[in-house]
């Protein structure tokens, strides 16, 4: 298929809300909807393991909602200006009703039928919104017009959580800035109210949110200060009553009532999820250490379970009494990704920036965090402008076994530096902290990278540091001499090299290890990885070097650098020349390891372009403009279990490594010729091993026996037998597929099942006759070889007996292997 670029992770919520389906009380059959990108993810909440992607929108989806009149359907609206119905338990798209403008926020109602509510940009007004009611078109096809369009509101906000529904449907209120409206459908009646628009004493009334009661005529409001304002008698205008509530120090980010609305749930940027009960502030609990800012709460329909949406991508589901249930972790966003992409040689999971201070390992095969390892261990605090130490960057040894980490604060003219080396544990199968370094360099570290050379053991490794104090440093392992120490290692520093009082700011080893290339500003320095001798320069002005990188496999003469005035340059270690040049503005350089192909992404006129390259080659191998609408930071080739299988030639460059990249926006995108359903198959369906076992918990058993009954036989040497007639029985497929409370009693089934499995003599196979007369021939041939045999016994028999002596007589296997070697045929010696 065509190559495409394809979302993978770290798509943010956009304000939607996420929807528990109405049986996620039953084990097993609860789920978690939410919008993630352009697409709907479908989670299991018992397993936290993804269903089902809803894909089929253009664009970002900006809201989901279940259907009112059936629990099993669900809608969706996206900023590709269309709300899609789906069966969500199937992943089918129902219908798409194009409406035209951009969607914002989406709202269904019991009472409305037909018709659902949406958040559109005004026409001929910038940044102003308008509620409307969208007409649901009835026709046969799949496709229709969502044309007919009722404004309900005007001047409204572009967030969901900026409007609500009241009790039963009989109203809607919008909030905006200082000003709430009320709108009552039956009596046609709108009703404003503001509050002031001065801040006195650090208060800030500007409104973030609003949620309705839903059994009372109660409105709450969060608001920028932290306040919580429970409105009632709005219908009237001047005889309207709100009373407070006060926990929050910051923003209140969304709020929850429970479906009997005597508890109501509030989160905001403490990451800790606030219980009113009773609309009183003397009564309220907590939930802390959530782990980043709650963005969005949501309500399962039956009161027991809710979930918080936060800015991280991280999703909470907690019980009704506030206990933490579970945690579906995809990509964590970051404030900043200062680490880069790293894949780790072990898990081949990309690893990068988590939450402050810590290093999260993100499975691509699951979609899920695998860990996240706590670098700075310190408390973060969320208070702006506060000067906090951060993780920036990060470097693997070629087999994963040490970890480097660099920390450093947010000052700008005196950071402070530590430089750590992690060593993984076999025994704890985790990273444990070797060496710490205070101020490894007098300014900030600009990069980093192993040399990892596999013949010369683990004395190869060594580890570079380059930094705007003009120099880089090498740090070799050496063996502790303290008694008392808790490792036998640790590292110093074992060389400092410098060129013209240069800034350092990047470095990188060859493939052999036998050179390293460090780039000074303008010039790349190229040195001795055993004598520190430096052998060359290359300089190409103007422009300071922005990525350097060495060819691999047959490339390995040849060094790449890209220059930040927009100069691609490579150059031949051999003939110290330059090879060629292009101009290219080069924000991303990655060669994959596994071939000699390089990827360099540009950023030209607000457009991403993708260039793969061979560096003996000038002419690229693939290009494709207009990558994405987002500018591409950062990209890492990551390997592949098993080479793909791909039938264009022009997309070979795919078949070891798999090319990701991260945006400005941190959403991860990578280029496939296989859909999102396909890469993220869930293990349910991946471990299945017949198509007649169903995918249950019994099966998944049965077919891990079965794989490891037939490893043993192939191991012992014993032939791997197929029961065809086992798996072709429709009894068997029968009972196995049929619901176990449809099914006979046992007793009537046991003749049925039992007859199933046995086998006819009468009905044998073409093979199994062929093996009987093979069998047959051989035994007539072995029975004439031993006639022969007892003869010639006999004659020698009777010579011996005349010498006085009596021969042994060989056994059964040996006469057997005497006759092997009879019928060999030696011919081929008389070659030689």
């Amino acid at each position: 298929g065509a190559l495409r670029v394809v979302r993978c992770g770290g798509s943010g919520q956009r304000g939607a809300r996420a929807v528990f389906s109405a049986d996620s009380k039953q084990v097993g059959r609860g789920y978690l909807l939410y919008a993630s990108g352009d697409f709907v993810k479908v989670h299991s909440v018992n397993t936290e393991e993804t269903l089902r992607l809803l894909c089929g929108h253009a664009d970002l989806v900006t809201g989901i909602q279940l259907n009112p009149h059936n629990h099993m359907q669900l809608y969706s609206s996206s900023l590709d200006g269309t709300i899609k119905l789906w069966d969500f338990m199937d992943g089918i798209p129902i219908k798409t009703f194009t409406v035209g403008s951009k969607l914002l926020a989406l709202y269904t109602l019991a009472s409305a039928e037909d018709s659902v509510f949406v958040v559109i940009p005004k026409k001929g007004a910038r940044d102003t919104f308008q509620l409307v009611s969208v007409q649901l078109t009835k026709g046969a096809g799949q496709d229709l017009e969502g044309k007919e369009l009722s404004v309900v509101l005007d001047d409204v906000g572009a967030s969901a959580k900026h409007i609500a529904f009241g009790r039963e449907g009989a109203y809607v209120v919008s909030v905006k800035d200082v000003n709430l409206q009320v709108y009552f459908f039956k009596q046609k009646l709108w009703n404003g109210f503001s509050l002031s628009t001065v801040k006195t004493k650090g208060g800030d009334n500007r409104f973030s949110c609003v949620v309705c009661h839903p059994t009372e005529d109660c409105i709450a409001t969060g608001h920028a200060d932290g306040k919580i304002r429970l409105w009632r008698n709005f219908h009237h205008m001047k005889a309207y009553t709100y009373s407070t509530l006060h926990w929050h120090h910051d923003i209140v980010m969304d709020l929850a009532y429970s479906m009997e609305g005597t508890r109501l749930l509030s989160g905001g940027v403490e990451a800790v999820l606030v219980q009113w009960h009773n609309e009183s502030s003397c009564q309220k609990d907590f939930l802390p250490r959530l782990g980043s800012p709650i963005d969005c709460i949501s309500m399962s329909s039956d009161g027991v379970l809710c979930c918080t949406l936060h800015t991280d991508n991280r999703i909470s589901i907690i019980n009704s009494n506030l206990r933490f249930s579970r945690s579906i972790q995809g990509l964590i966003k970051s404030r900043d990704v200062k680490t880069g992409l790293v894949v780790d040689p072990r898990t081949k999971a990309l690893v990068l920036n988590g939450e402050p201070g810590h290093l999260q390992f993100y499975s691509l095969q699951s979609d899920q965090q695998l860990f996240s390892l706590d670098i700075v261990q310190r408390q973060y605090i969320h208070q702006a402008g506060l000067k906090q130490s951060d993780l920036v960057k990060v470097a693997f040894s070629a087999r994963g076994t040490w970890l480097a980490t660099v920390e450093e604060s947010e000052e700008v003219t005196d950071p402070e530096l530590q430089l750590k080396l992690w060593f993984f544990s076999e025994e704890t199968q985790s990273f444990m902290l070797n060496t710490r370094i205070n101020t490894p360099h007098d300014n900030h570290i600009t990069d980093m990278c192993f040399r990892d050379m596999d013949e010369l053991g683990d004395d190869s490794i060594i580890l570079v540091t380059t930094g705007r104090d003009c120099v880089f440093k090498v740090w070799v392992m050496v063996e502790d001499s303290d008694p008392e120490a808790h490792q036998s290692v640790s590292w110093s520093c074992d060389f400092v090299g410098s060129y013209r009082n240069y800034q350092a700011t990047n470095c990188c080893f060859s493939e052999d290890g036998s050179l390293l290339a460090v780039s000074f500003e303008e010039t790349v320095t190229v040195w001795d990885s055993l004598t520190w001798d430096l052998k060359c320069t290359f300089c190409h002005p103007p422009g300071n070097i922005r990525k350097i990188c060495f060819g691999r496999l047959t490339c390995s003469k040849y060094l790449i650098s890209a220059t930040d005035y927009g100069f691609l340059c490579c150059w031949n270690l051999l003939t110290c020349a330059l090879e060629w040049s292009a101009h290219l503005n080069v924000v991303v350089l990655q060669p994959d390891p596994l071939s000699e192909h390089i990827a360099a992404v540009s950023w030209l006129s607000k457009e991403s372009s993708l260039f793969v390259f061979k560096p003996n080659e000038p002419r690229p191998v693939y290009i494709q403009r207009n990558l994405c609408k987002e500018k591409i930071l950062l990209a890492a080739f990551v390997p592949r279990d098993e080479p793909e299988t791909i039938s264009s030639e022009k997309y070979l460059w795919l078949r070891k490594s798999q090319l990701f990249f991260l945006t400005d926006t941190q959403e991860l995108m990578t280029l496939s010729t296989k859909s999102l359903e396909e890469r993220l198959t869930p293990s349910s369906k991946q471990l299945a091993v017949e198509e007649s076992l169903p995918v249950t918990p019994f099966s998944l058993l049965l077919g891990k026996h079965r794989r490891q009954q037939a490893q043993e036989d192939l191991d012992l040497g014993k032939p791997v037998v197929s029961n065809k007639q086992e798996q072709a029985s429709p009894a068997v497929k029968e009972l196995l597929h049929t619901p176990a409370h449809v099914l006979p009693s046992a007793s009537f089934l046991c003749t049925i099942f039992i007859n199933s499995l046995l086998i006819s003599k009468e009905n044998k196979s073409a093979e199994e006759v062929a093996d009987e007369v093979e069998m047959e021939s051989e035994k007539a041939e072995d029975d004439s070889d031993e006639e022969d045999v007892t003869a010639m016994e006999q004659e020698d028999t009777s010579h011996m007996e005349l010498l006085g002596e009596m021969t042994c007589k060989l056994s059964k296997s040996q006469e057997k292997e005497l006759r092997k070697i009879r019928k060999m045929d030696y011919s081929w010696i008389s070659a030689f």
